[in-house]
């Protein structure tokens, strides 16, 4: 697969909740980050690292929002590898019937099929707010910040 059709399942099989299947877009082992994580997200660094991730924090989401990917662009790069990926996770939060819209940008390196190195930009504030997770988030905030940057 293209570094584009790698993204577009990626997003789209977070979107319908096929987390299981989603470690598989990954290699063994490879690099992803959420730079923009309130929570002190440490990377993941394998797809095993990964499998725990997606089932853990995806059920979690599911449970409280229904989204799809919308509005995508892909932007390519100097370097084949390299994808910029533009979208929004759009849906509605079950609990109040409020629509809501989370903007991301996703920066991929996809080598033979796999994503080797991932930085994931998601607005969390607009993701906190559709799960009704609000006071999570502002708790996470109050926390205090390493010197290395993690919580």
């Amino acid at each position: 697969m293209t570094p584009e059709e790698v993204f577009r399942k990626l997003v789209s099989g977070v979107a319908a909740g096929q987390y299981a299947e989603l470690p598989d877009l990954y290699a063994e082992q490879t690099d992803v980050r959420h730079p923009m994580s309130p929570y002190g997200a440490p990377p993941l660094l394998s797809r095993e690292a990964l499998r725990e991730h997606f089932t853990g924090t995806g059920p979690q989401v599911a449970a409280t929002v229904h989204f799809e990917a919308a509005d995508i662009v892909v932007h390519q790069t100097a370097d084949p590898e390299v994808i910029v990926g533009e979208f929004a996770y759009a849906g509605v939060a079950p609990a109040t019937g409020e629509r809501f819209r989370v903007p991301c940008v996703f920066v991929l390196r996809v080598r033979d099929g796999e994503i080797v190195e991932s930085r994931d930009y998601v607005d969390h504030v607009a993701m906190a707010k559709a799960r009704g997770r609000l006071e999570e988030l502002i708790a996470a905030l109050r926390e205090p910040v390493a010197a290395d940057g993690a919580s």
